[in-house]
């Protein structure tokens, strides 16, 4: 039976990262479900949001293999019900002059917004849970997909703690001439 795990990788923001790291998962014969990279507060700094599905291999030997890798600076495992996890859906669905009412609806009824109308099609994106993107997939289905993209999704956990709280290797600070003279 595959567990699905949520890890938040904090790396320095370097060339190769993400092929290191995403070399890591396929040679230990991970499939890696999403994987999402960006920016955080700190332009050195990069967060990846891996969701990775395990069935028989124990995620603690990809974990212990990713803490080796130089340019990884945290991994922490958000559990489900301790972070906010979202993903962004962009679809493009027929809507003609009898249907375009009722996608519309569907789009009220998730909190989605139109972001494109054609003659014969509405472009719908939607933020939410995997849940609920599939459940909002579910009720366009009928209406003709046309093509749609799904981002990587992203995650954060609940509360006020950080992940780069007391995390963060020192950054050496140059400090400019001037300032070097006030201070003596």
């Amino acid at each position: 039976m595959a567990t699905t795990h949520t890890l938040s990788v904090l790396v320095e923001n370097k060339p190769g990262v993400l092929a290191r790291i995403a070399g890591l998962f396929s040679r230990r014969g991970f499939n890696i479900d999403s994987l999402a990279v960006g920016p955080t507060e700190h332009p050195e700094i990069s967060r990846m949001t891996i969701v990775v599905g395990v069935e028989d291999s124990p995620l603690e030997q990809v974990t212990k293999q990713l803490n080796k890798l130089v340019e990884v600076i945290k991994i922490v495992e958000l559990e489900d019900k301790e972070s906010i996890e979202r993903e962004l859906l962009l679809v493009k669905v027929k809507a003609d002059a009898d249907t375009r009412g009722q996608v519309l609806d569907a789009v009220q009824l998730f909190r989605a917004k139109v972001v494109d109308v054609a003659p014969d099609a509405v472009t719908i994106e939607v933020i939410g849970n995997a849940a609920k993107l599939k459940d909002f997939l579910a009720v366009l289905e009928p209406f003709g997909i046309r093509e749609l993209v799904q981002s990587g999704m992203v995650a954060i956990g609940r509360g006020s703690r950080s992940i780069t709280e007391r995390t963060l290797r020192p950054v050496p600070v140059a400090v400019p001439a001037a300032a070097a003279v006030i201070s003596s």
